[in-house]
């Protein structure tokens, strides 16, 4: 098994995707749902399948994200550059932070026009993509 893609339910969908197109994402396709609701689904361009599917379900009002959902994490090869690109996009990322001190990963952490948070993290040199096992021992 294995997990495909992370979906969330966006209240404006033209805001949402102004927004994650400056993240970085790119649209892979659009499925009309019926009563004005639409699945877009997205991906980062060099991976090889959908990553992030926003749903607009206009009858269902706006987005809480108050329901105990957390965050979204993404990976970035370059923390600095991504910041530098996101400021002139004007998505206002948070500072650079060293949650595992001054030789672990570097974050800054984002917020979607619903309020979702995305953790935006650039491994140490050398760490395998991800949190795997040895990031326990």
């Amino acid at each position: 098994m294995k997990t495909l893609f992370v979906s969330y339910r966006v209240t404006d969908l033209d805001r949402s995707l102004v927004f994650y197109t400056a993240v970085g994402y790119v649209e892979l396709g659009r499925i009309e749902v019926g009563d004005g609701s639409r699945l877009v689904i997205l991906k980062f361009p060099d991976e090889p399948a959908a990553s992030l599917e926003l749903v607009h379900r206009p009858s269902d009002g706006p987005v809480d994200v108050g329901n105990g959902f957390d965050h979204l994490a993404i990976q970035v090869e370059t923390l600095a550059a991504t910041l530098e690109s996101l400021t002139e996009a004007g998505l206002g990322p948070g500072p650079l932070q060293y949650p595992g001190g001054p030789h672990g990963p570097k974050t800054s952490w984002l917020t979607d026009p619903d309020g979702y948070r995305i953790e935006l993290v650039e491994w140490p040199s050398g760490h395998p993509d991800g949190i795997t096992a040895a990031d326990f021992t």
